[in-house]
């Protein structure tokens, strides 16, 4: 039997919202130079993919196109001038959108060797919140061994990976959740204690957030705070800091925070922009060094990625709206047929 030379998409033809996608064929893509093509086996499913379809998001790619910004799978082509990667290799990827797919070719600027144990849904969601959230504790906020760190958000797939990198390197970490459940599975990721606030944060509520951060702090206050969440949260975070403190802004889903500047000159703290994607184009062997990094730390059992969801590919609506609802704890993953 001859294979078909059609690869399937799941396609955002109009700005909406996840049941707006399309399940679509079309011809299979060709690898150009210095590109391969890859046979996914899976594809991670990322917070901004919810946001792409709707044009809510940084990058605004012309329609048609596939939301997905990472995948795992197999080199099934390669194009001119590659020399580093063969047919047959494991290989996770890079690719900004176009991910929910069944082939897709891409850069081997943005590749990366799978390791030997990692199954293809662990690969698949891996690059891009471990890779976010060591961008951020590594390079933005130069994290050191004892200090304290909270996390806004933890639950979701950058707050867990933050978690396990801050234990690795030795902080106190303080895993800041919507709910009980969540709470409870930061734990089993290794924070060290937990906060639960409400999803409806007034000025009462942020008073009693950042005195609660201040009593759990074994300092008194905290040394980096990394924020996912945005909104009413930050600002009673900010006021947890510690001397020197550094302020992460990972990102907003509860809305972009208004922050008195004046809290940053009493407490001598920095507010530290983290845009992972534009960093990883700008300083790709920093990229492919932090890569490594944590692949290894993958190997020596550090880290995992925590997948609560596998949907398959064609209900990759379902997978998005589980996102964009917040009820997902940890990754959520798209597979590709039995893979």
């Amino acid at each position: 039997m001859l294979e078909s030379n059609n690869m399937k998409a799941m396609l955002s033809t109009v700005p909406g919202d996840p049941e707006s996608l399309k399940w679509t064929e079309l011809p299979d893509p060709v690898p150009k130079q210095g590109e391969v093509r890859i046979a996914v086996k899976a594809a991670g499913v990322n917070f901004p993919d919810t946001l792409i379809i709707k044009d809510l998001y940084q990058i605004k790619p012309t329609r048609p196109f596939a939301p997905g910004g990472e995948v795992a799978g197999v080199i099934d082509a390669v194009g001119e001038s590659v020399e580093d990667w063969a047919v047959g290799d494991r290989v996770m990827a890079l690719c900004g959108f176009g991910g929910f797919v069944t082939k897709i070719c891409v850069s081997t600027n943005v590749c990366s060797k799978i390791p030997d144990k990692m199954p293809f849904d662990q690969a698949a969601c891996f690059v891009f919140t471990y890779g976010t959230s060591y961008h951020a504790l590594k390079d933005r906020a130069k994290i050191q061994a004892g200090e304290t760190l909270l996390i806004l958000g933890a639950a979701g797939g950058v707050g867990a990976a933050a978690i396990e990198l801050g234990k690795a390197v030795g902080a106190h970490v303080i895993a800041a959740v919507s709910s009980n459940k969540k709470a409870d599975f930061c734990k089993t990721l290794g924070a060290d204690t937990t906060i639960v606030y409400p999803l409806k944060m007034d000025r009462a509520a942020q008073k009693k957030l950042s005195v609660t951060i201040k009593n759990l702090a074994p300092s008194g206050g905290i040394d980096v705070a990394y924020d996912a969440v945005g909104g009413g949260y930050s600002e009673p975070v900010i006021r947890s800091m510690n001397w020197n403190g550094r302020f992460l802004v990972v990102g907003f889903p509860a809305g972009i925070p208004a922050v008195p500047f004046n809290l940053c000159l009493l407490k001598s703290c920095q507010i530290v922009g983290v845009f992972w994607g534009a960093s990883m184009q700008r300083n790709l062997q920093g990229h492919k060094k932090n890569i490594s990094e944590l692949s290894n730390l993958y190997v020596n059992g550090q880290i995992k990625p925590q997948i609560s969801a596998c949907f398959p590919i064609e209900n990759a609506a379902g997978a998005l709206s589980a996102i964009a609802n917040r009820k997902v704890l940890g990754k959520v993953v798209l597979k590709v047929g039995k893979s």
